[in-house]
């Protein structure tokens, strides 16, 4: 596990990272009163995803690296949550929320796949 860079290896931190960054991009677009409120908890909970996947991969072990895709699941619900709220609140347009929501359900579905080979 501990190859330096190799988590850059792995397919789901890939399209971790890019999800992150995509989040980034849009909520550029969010009102500037949100700057210190729901910008900031949606871009961290995003980020959040593709960064416990390096630093588990950084472990030295399996069980520690688990924990770690375990974190990045749970920061891929907070940012579900987080993007339906902003939805609400109509900061994205339909057709974003919807290709957001949808690539949000791809990287959830490979952390999970991810979280079950390593039990």
């Amino acid at each position: 596990m501990g190859e330096q860079l190799g988590y850059k290896k792995l397919f789901v931190w890939q399209k971790a990272d890019q999800f992150a960054f995509e989040i980034y991009g849009v909520s550029e677009g969010f009102p500037r009163k949100e700057m210190f409120g729901l910008t900031s908890q949606l871009r961290r909970a995003a980020l959040s995803i593709p960064t416990n996947l390096a630093e588990g991969q950084g472990r030295q072990g399996r069980k520690e690296f688990r924990q770690f895709v375990n974190i990045a699941l749970g920061s891929a619900t907070e940012v579900e949550y987080l993007l339906g709220f902003a939805c609400r609140l109509k900061y994205l347009d339909e057709k974003a929320c919807v290709r957001l929501q949808g690539f949000r359900r791809e990287v959830s579905s490979l952390l999970w796949k991810l979280l079950q080979s390593l039990s």
